[in-house]
């Protein structure tokens, strides 16, 4: 009789309830995605449709469709700050990567002297831009500068590096290079602080060297970092504004204007709204693009 009724139970079909929503979530993120939509989608989609249009700070005259995208492709101003743009992006994001990687092995040690040098290397990242490019712009003045003085005390000639379009840039990147640094150096450092310890132990019982140690163990454990640090540093140093806009002006002949400043002088003093929209877009688009890239050969390495 039991065995009839559990047969016949079974066979009940049964009704399906529907899970109740759980509001408590979407309440949670629903502030930042307001935000989100706000300040970020919202403005993007409108730079976008102005890319499209012809006008002023005033207003908008008319839709040009792809004459502005157009227009650019002629500017050969255009084209120079593209080039400028990218190889300051060439000088300081695998010397960034590099040398982050660098500090963070150094000062992976649980002593009072790598917790001060580690607090010393982070503090220039606090600094605001225009402190940073004060300071700089004494080190390369050539009368009376740091360098400058290095320079007459070993008999040399001073150089003026923010006069000379082959040096501008460089001493820009050294700039950037030297406010920047600590960033990831902590990303790396909180990487190699998850490392087991057994996997060096083991290492050094099997014998192998320092050099066997970092390829083997290190540089593997924190492929990741590297990968999130490339990807953060080629968004952050596309769009580089400040540190020529105060220290050279995008000269000497343009040799340090990049693709923001010429943005912000379009759009602001020249008051071309839609072309310095669709100079943006092009920005947009090379910040995806790099970045995209480097994700996709860097996942591409770890499936291999």
């Amino acid at each position: 009789m039991t065995d009839t009724l559990s047969v016949e139970t079974a066979s009940i079909p049964k009704v399906k309830r529907r899970k109740a929503v759980d509001w408590d979530g979407y309440l949670f993120i629903a502030p930042y995605l307001a935000l989100f939509l706000l300040m970020i989608v919202t403005p993007l989609l409108i730079g976008v449709w102005l890319s499209f249009t012809k006008g002023d700070l005033f207003g908008v005259e008319r839709f040009v469709g792809f004459e502005n995208f157009a227009r650019l492709a002629g500017d050969p101003i255009f084209r120079e700050v593209v080039w400028n743009t990218l190889y300051f992006v060439v000088l300081t994001v695998p010397t960034l990567t590099i040398l982050g990687l660098a500090l963070a092995l150094a000062l992976n040690f649980q002593t009072r002297w790598a917790a001060v040098l580690r607090t010393i290397f982070f503090s220039s990242t606090v600094l605001s831009v225009t402190v940073v490019t004060l300071v700089w712009r004494l080190v390369f003045l050539p009368d009376g500068g740091l360098l400058g003085e290095i320079s007459e005390a070993l008999g040399q000639t001073p150089v003026a590096w923010l006069n000379d379009p082959q040096l501008a840039m460089p001493a820009i990147a050294i700039t950037t290079i030297w406010w920047c640094l600590g960033l990831p150096m902590v990303l790396y450092l909180a990487a190699l602080q998850q490392v087991p310890r057994e996997l060096y132990e083991a290492a050094a019982l099997d014998g192998a060297g320092r050099w066997r140690t970092l390829w083997s163990i290190t540089l593997p454990a924190v492929r990741r970092t590297t990968m999130i640090v490339i990807v953060i540093e080629i968004i952050l140093q596309f769009q580089l504004f400040g540190q020529p806009q105060l220290m050279t002006l995008g000269g000497p002949n343009n040799a340090t204007r990049p693709i923001v400043l010429f943005i912000y002088e379009t759009g602001w003093r020249q008051w071309e709204l839609g072309y310095a929209a669709a100079a943006a877009q092009v920005l947009f688009a090379m910040i995806m693009v790099a970045a995209m890239a480097q994700y996709f050969v860097s996942s591409r390495k770890e499936e291999a």
